[in-house]
């Protein structure tokens, strides 16, 4: 019998493979006897490309990683619009995604992707003139945050029972119940709404440094 022009499997395939699992059904629905079966192929044969369920999962979430969008630090932009550019692209890749989002949460670790997002940060933020030290808390503050936008919908966690929100006990609920079918909207102004705070706040910081630098005696 002749060989398939193109092998049966392939990294690309099963990282693929394994992100529509994990979208679809979460981390838990992850495993190699379930992606041996979705790929219809032989248990060992994923041994092939990956040692561990771990290993696939880091996988998918660098692959995830890979979907953000970088080139707002490298075509001139302010740092200031570079970050909130980078943030908006960083987030829509986690809502397309956010089963993935606790395997992000632990950090890049070794993953290249990973390591090519927070190094793009951390650049831009030095070349901007932060110090290293703001720079790092700077990356680490942006990256909290978009996390934790992904973790989980704000208006969605109401239910849509007006009943529930009896006016004795909370005054102040009274249209609570609408928030879940505004999900979408309501979310995404809560996150404009930070972000601009957090960037203002910034803002504020980079100019006292600015001031303090051009204030200090030379020589």
């Amino acid at each position: 019998m002749a060989r398939p022009r193109k092998p049966l499997l392939s990294t690309d395939r099963i990282v693929e493979t394994a992100r529509a699992l994990v979208d679809a059904e979460g981390l838990a629905a992850v495993s190699t006897r379930r992606l041996a079966a979705e790929l219809g192929v032989s248990g060992p044969s994923l041994y092939n490309h990956f040692r561990t369920k771990d290993q696939i999962l880091e996988a998918v979430a660098d692959s995830v990683s890979a979907q953000v969008d970088l080139s707002m630090f490298e075509d001139g932009r302010d740092w200031r619009t570079a970050l909130h550019d980078w943030a908006v692209s960083y987030r829509a890749a986690l809502r397309d995604h956010p089963n993935i989002v606790p395997v992000l949460a632990r950090g890049p670790g070794r993953r290249p992707a990973g390591l090519r997002l927070a190094d793009a940060v951390f650049g831009a933020m030095v070349d901007a003139g932060w110090p290293a030290a703001q720079a790092t808390s700077i990356g680490a503050l942006m990256r909290y945050f978009v996390m934790g936008s992904a973790l989980g919908s704000f208006a969605g966690g109401f239910v849509d029972d007006a009943t529930t929100y009896d006016p004795a006990d909370y005054p102040h609920l009274g249209q609570a119940h609408l928030l879940a079918e505004r999900q979408e909207k309501v979310d995404e102004r809560a996150f404009e709404t930070g972000l601009a705070a957090l960037l203002d706040g910034l803002a504020l910081q980079y100019e006292r440094l600015v001031q303090g630098v051009e204030g200090r005696p030379r020589g």
